[in-house]
């Protein structure tokens, strides 16, 4: 489990804000229209089939890549990055997502042939980056299709990408309809390649559901006021940072990062634009660039400070002591983990002190439970937010827009 504290002022919130946001998201869940809620339960049958495929994968692969960008992505590569370190015999996991040719000549250097097994995953079907590294790979590495067992298929019932899975009689995972993209990764999405690679996802989905239960019994009132306190001080506080002390959490903010922004950046039901704008650092790194910002710049932020209370590296500072270089010392003797944690206890408190609102989340220690716990925490905050902005959270009309001019240019030339 993790610790949540809210530093900022909660007592003056409207609790009509507080039930209009519960009783929104608890009408999402009821109605069927957005499903994620019911992935935790859901999802479980479908560990428990790849489970039963594991050991013939075990044997014959030892990397999966992954083609899909956005959602099809960010989630997957978040919980890896959580885990990794406490699950190091997990099969190699290879990311295809960006059109970047420099960094797809790299990516396919590292692919074996005979021991990849490669995961297509698109909810759409259609999306372009995906389709055409796909296509790339097929010919770079000589695919078959027909009847492939090195080739598995994520996405919506009816899409153009499962159509082709079917044809080629490729093994195929769906995404239910009513979960969006960006929502998706406790579904077939995340748990089909994290499941294959090694990962405990049955775990990862224990500690989703625990959560969800707990905040449906109002035993989880903290995010409620956040949801509340950020919307009703969007115009003071419009971005939202996440300070995030420890590097293994850098892959979780940029999936922080999508959530939040495609699904908060709309214009709202009167057609104004609103908003709140995610920001993802890493202390202690980032104490030397925005902390300076978030000190002395405007008082238009809150900050989320994310922590590792316990630390499975014991990795120890010497006692050593340098010419000229003495006034490090202090911290001779002590482990790296004190120190990350004290940086970060003392940067909380000087962003206090400077007028900062600010909140906290501190893990025990990362384990599959406690990432399942985290993701659904930051799909709550995010429809709760969504539900009080007066919003549709679940689309992304401006980033359908760029779809049809790319096109429109490619179709031109």
């Amino acid at each position: 489990m993790l610790r949540y504290t809210n530093h900022f002022e909660t007592k003056t919130l409207d609790p009509f804000t507080l039930e209009k946001g519960y009783e929104a998201v608890r009408y999402e869940a009821s109605s069927g229209d957005v499903g994620y809620y019911h992935l935790p339960l859901s999802s479980i049958a479908l560990v428990e089939e790849l489970q039963n495929l594991y050991r013939d994968i075990d044997r014959r692969f030892n990397t999966i890549a992954i083609i899909g960008i956005g959602g099809s992505s960010l989630g997957i590569k978040a919980i890896e990055r959580l885990l990794r370190p406490s699950t190091p015999n997990a099969k190699k996991l290879i990311y295809l997502e960006n059109s970047d040719p420099i960094t797809i000549m790299h990516e396919m250097k590292q692919i074996d042939k005979f021991r990849t097994l490669f995961v297509v995953i698109s909810k759409s079907g259609g999306t372009v980056e995906t389709l055409s590294i796909f296509k790339r790979l097929i010919v770079s590495f000589e695919l078959p299709l027909q009847d492939s067992e090195q080739i598995y298929v994520v996405s919506d019932d009816a899409s153009p990408l499962a159509q082709f899975a079917d044809e080629n009689h490729l093994r195929r995972f769906v995404i239910p309809s009513n979960v969006g993209g960006r929502f998706s990764v406790l579904s077939a999405v995340g748990m089909v390649p994290l499941t294959l690679a090694g990962f405990d996802t049955f775990m990862i989905l224990k500690g989703a559901q625990a959560f969800l239960e707990r905040f449906w019994n109002r035993e989880e009132e903290h995010m409620l006021q956040k949801a509340a306190f950020y919307v009703t001080h969007s115009e003071q506080y419009p971005m939202n940072v996440l300070f995030a002390y420890s590097d293994t959490f850098e892959e979780f903010g940029k999936w922080v990062v999508q959530i939040w922004g495609e699904s908060l950046g709309k214009r709202n039901r009167v057609g104004s634009r609103v908003g709140l704008t995610p920001i993802s650092l890493i202390g202690s790194v980032d104490q030397h660039s925005f902390l300076q910002l978030i000190m002395e710049g405007p008082l238009n932020k809150t900050v989320t400070f994310m922590h590792i209370e316990s630390s499975e590296e014991h990795l120890m500072i010497p006692e050593l002591s340098l010419s000229h270089l003495e006034k490090s010392d202090f911290v001779n003797g002590k482990s790296f983990n004190d120190l990350i944690n004290a940086q970060c206890r003392a940067t909380i408190q000087s962003v206090l002190q400077s007028g900062v609102c600010v909140d906290e989340i501190a893990w025990k220690q990362i384990d599959e439970a406690s990432v399942g716990e985290l993701i659904l925490y930051y799909e709550l905050l995010t429809s709760l937010s969504g539900a009080l902005l007066e919003i549709n959270t679940y689309d992304q009309p401006g980033v359908e827009v760029g779809k049809q001019i790319l096109q429109g240019y490619f179709q031109k030339g």
